[in-house]
Parts: C-alpha cells; structure tokens; sequence
C-alpha cells in the first residue's frame, strides 16, 4: 500500500468513528482497529489525531476547490467547500462541537485565502499593486467568507448554499477591482512622491 492510500485509509477510518462517537472519545487504537493497520503504522504518518484532522482538512480543501480558484469560477469553488462541508456533515459537526475552534477557523482560512489570493493574483495582472496589498485584500475577503461559513454551520446549514453564493456574489461583483485599483493608485502615489522606487 503506498504512503498516501495508508493515509486516505486512517482518514476514511476517522471519518467513520465520528459516525459513532465524539473525537474526544476516538482513541489511536480505534482508528488503527477500523483501518485495519497497527498503531505504529499511524504514527508512521501522523503525530496524533490533531494532525490527521489537519491533514484531512487539506486533502479536503484541494478536493473542493480543484481548479475554481480563478475570478470566472471562485463562485464554484467556494460554493464546493459548502457542498464539502454539508457532505461531511457529521465529521465537521463533531470536530466544531468537540474539537478547537481554532482548527476549523484555521482550515477555513487557509481555503479560502489560496482561493482568493489565486483570483486577486488574476485580477491585478498588468497593475502595480505590491504583493503585501494583495494579501491584505485576499485576507479582507477571507474573514468575510470564513464568517458565512461558520454562521451557515452554527445555524444547522439550513440555508441552501446556493442561494449564500448568489447573495455574495451581488455583493462584492466589482469590489475585487475596485480595491486592486485603490491599491495600484496608492502605489503610484508613493512614487510620485519619491518614498517608494
């Protein structure tokens, strides 16, 4: 079995013992039992379960977003972490219930970051924004997002995710432009003053 189906096996394993009981509750014997692997070969991939849910997190994110990370197809590609969230519902339920928020938060970020960043990347080719703008902008957006995503999970997901992305979407239509050119006129500014070369 090769590094990444061991790893995808422990995963899938941990996913289903949050069908049955709290993470709190899920030992490394359980999940070694269920994957049908011994406790050394977990640690042979993970520290402990706190780093198997961040790498799950990951595996997860870059499942959902695949290739929507452009400014034509972010609607998709952030519409795909809610389809991902509501399709592991019992998992992401657990771990906001039982696990630091900080995880959750920190998976959230970092998602939507790399989604936004890729489509402000996009959007300010040909204009002379730093690359410190363009992450204070992509960060902007991220708590935005993030904030939608967690609010929709503390409210039981009751609201079609379609209809959070059509309401975002006819709010911020313009605005990625709109602070790429506020931040290309600052930087033009500063060189017309001489405190930037």
């Amino acid at each position: 079995m090769s590094k990444y189906t061991t790893e995808m096996a422990i995963g899938v394993a941990f996913k289903q013992l949050l069908l049955e009981k709290p993470v709190t509750k899920i030992t490394i014997n359980d999940i070694a039992q269920k994957a049908g692997i011994n406790r050394q070969t977990f640690y042979y991939h993970f520290r402990d379960i706190i780093e198997l849910v961040e790498w799950l997190c990951n595996v997860d994110a870059e499942e959902a977003l695949k290739q929507n990370r452009t400014y034509d197809t972010w609607q998709e590609g952030f519409l795909s972490i809610f389809r991902k969230i509501r399709e592991d519902e019992p998992y992401v339920r657990n771990l906001h219930r039982y696990v630091p928020k900080t995880y959750l938060y920190n998976y959230l970020y970092k998602v939507t970051f790399h989604l936004l960043y890729d489509v402000i990347e996009e959007k300010s080719a040909g204009l002379p924004v730093s690359e410190e703008d363009k992450v204070f902008i992509a960060e902007f957006y991220k708590f935005g997002f993030v904030g939608l995503v967690i609010d929709w999970i503390d409210t039981d997901m009751k609201e079609e995710p379609q209809l959070i992305i059509d309401k975002l979407n006819a709010l911020i239509t313009g605005t990625f432009d709109h602070a790429l050119q506020n931040a290309a006129r600052k930087h033009e500014n500063l060189n017309k003053n001489g405190k930037m070369s």
